[in-house]
C-alpha cells in the first residue's frame, strides 16, 4: 500500500477513481505526505503559462478523471503560492462535477506585484475528492431557532 495508506480511517478503504493521462509530461494527482496527514492532492502543471500582475490564466494539468456518483473533486490554491507570490484561483474551491470527463484546468489568478511563470511540472493546486449529498426541497414553513432570520452581522462583529 502507498506511503500513508495505513493510516487511514481504518474502517474504510480508499475510493477508486479512473484517471487518464493525456499529455506526456501528466503527473497523477498525489499526496505529498499520504492521505493519513494531507486531505489534499498535488497538481502539476505540463505547459509553462505567463502570468502578469492581475492577470487570469487557464493551466493545464494534462489529465482527466471519472468521478464516481456522489463524489466532487474540489480545487483549491496552494498556500506557499498564495503566500510568496499572490497566486490564487479566484474560483476555489472549484467544483469538478461526476459526469464532466474534460482535462482538469486550473484558473490562476496573480494577485502579486510581479510576473509569475509556471513551468511544466509544477505544483500549481491542491485537489480534495469530496462526498456531497443529493437533496430534495420540501416547501413549507421553517422551524423556529433562537437565531431566527438574524444574519450578517447579527452575532456581533
Amino acid at each position: 500500500m502507498p506511503k500513508g495508506y495505513h493510516n487511514v480511517l481504518p474502517h474504510t478503504r480508499p475510493v477508486s477513481i479512473k484517471i487518464r493521462l493525456l499529455h506526456p509530461l501528466a503527473i497523477h494527482p498525489k499526496y505529498a505526505h499520504g492521505p493519513a496527514e494531507d486531505a489534499g492532492m498535488d497538481l502539476h502543471s505540463v505547459e509553462r503559462v505567463v502570468i502578469a500582475p492581475g492577470e487570469r490564466k487557464l493551466v493545464s494539468t494534462g489529465f482527466a478523471i471519472e468521478l464516481p456518483s456522489g463524489y466532487e473533486a474540489q480545487l483549491r490554491p496552494r498556500s506557499g503560492l498564495a503566500l510568496k507570490f499572490g497566486i490564487t484561483l479566484p474560483n476555489a474551491p472549484a467544483t469538478i462535477d461526476p459526469g464532466y470527463r474534460g482535462e482538469i484546468k486550473v484558473i490562476l489568478q496573480n494577485l502579486g506585484q510581479e510576473t509569475f511563470i509556471v513551468e511544466p511540472g509544477e505544483r500549481i493546486a491542491q485537489m480534495i475528492i469530496a462526498r456531497y449529498e443529493a437533496i430534495e426541497w420540501l416547501e413549507g414553513d421553517l422551524s423556529d431557532s433562537d437565531r431566527g432570520e438574524g444574519g450578517f452581522g447579527s452575532s456581533g462583529r
